[in-house]
């Protein structure tokens, strides 16, 4: 192949429908656990985090509700994958080989929020949230009826593989993505590039600015107690059971329940068998849907 701007152009567009073909395969699941939100500046305030607003009945003056007090942030990242394409093989015209590799970036690049996401919502047992405790805690601070701080859990605790049950049906998901800036492929590919005249490198890449956060620990629960009948009842009694400031119900309704592979088996028993480990009719059966993680292995 004679190199030139033409023929450079070409393989461009070759390697980004590549590209484009493995960042339609991502399947991504984050968005069965996370909420996108459009970032426009580094970092990003989630004070009214804090707070989920509730209706009250209008006795004197409005009252208006204070949105600003956790001082939550999340703060964007950097992220990049560069490929780097000899300039031999474009002059030999052996590039068959790089069109997987390409393919296998779009894959990795679309992976990247799934492998964020679920990796934070594992971290959730000893990661802070808004509320300064970590995201799956026995002591989270909330207001009961009488304006007295009481301690409420969304974790049952347990030493052994994580599984979560959450309400995700709500306008705000248990985590956030944050997205700064859309990943892309981009090029350094003319003849007269730093690393063309100095390494005979064509360069592509690409980059993208984001991060994850933790929203409202209230619509999940997580267990790190034996995925059974039993246990699996106390994470619903839980989840349902949530209350917001003032002794205020949150109506939630447990949606998903979440494993990794490893528990795959134990979550298909509990909520598809149609019979209990006893014989008795399986109480549990199509009570939410299984979602098997791989990122959670």
């Amino acid at each position: 192949m004679i190199i030139n701007r033409a023929n450079l152009s070409n393989l461009y567009v070759g390697f980004n429908a590549a590209f484009q073909r493995g960042l339609g395969q991502a399947a991504p699941m984050w968005e069965r656990i996370a909420t996108r939100v459009t970032s426009t500046t580094k970092t990003e305030e989630y004070g009214w985090i804090g707070k989920i607003p509730n209706m009250r009945e209008w006795i004197g003056d409005r009252q208006v509700q204070n949105l600003s007090n956790s001082g939550y942030s999340v703060t964007n990242k950097d992220f990049e994958l560069t490929i780097g394409v000899d300039r031999n093989d474009i002059e030999d015209d052996t590039l068959g080989i790089y069109s997987p590799l390409f393919e296998e970036m779009g894959r990795s690049s679309g992976a990247n929020y799934d492998q964020l996401s679920w990796a934070l919502l594992k971290a959730g047992f000893a990661t802070p949230c808004y509320d300064k405790q970590y995201f799956f805690d026995t002591d989270h601070p909330v207001l009961d009826e009488n304006g007295k701080v009481i301690s409420v859990a969304n974790t049952d605790g347990g030493a052994g593989t994580p599984w979560f049950l959450v309400d995700n049906s709500r306008a705000l998901k248990p985590l956030l993505l944050q997205v700064r800036k859309n990943i892309q492929l981009v090029r350094k590919d003319r003849e007269d590039d730093d690393n063309v005249f100095e390494r005979k490198q064509f360069l592509y890449g690409v980059d993208g600015r984001h991060n994850v956060g933790f929203g409202f620990w209230q619509f999940a629960w997580g267990s790190k107690q034996t995925l059974n009948a039993a246990n699996y009842a106390i994470a619903r009694a839980g989840l349902s059971g949530m209350k917001g400031d003032y002794g205020r119900p949150l109506g939630l309704m447990p949606k998903l329940l979440i494993v990794p592979p490893a528990l795959e088996s134990a979550g298909r028993k509990l909520l598809n068998s149609e019979n209990a480990a006893g014989g008795e009719t399986n109480e549990w059966k199509g009570t939410a849907e299984l979602l098997v993680v791989p990122w959670l292995a």
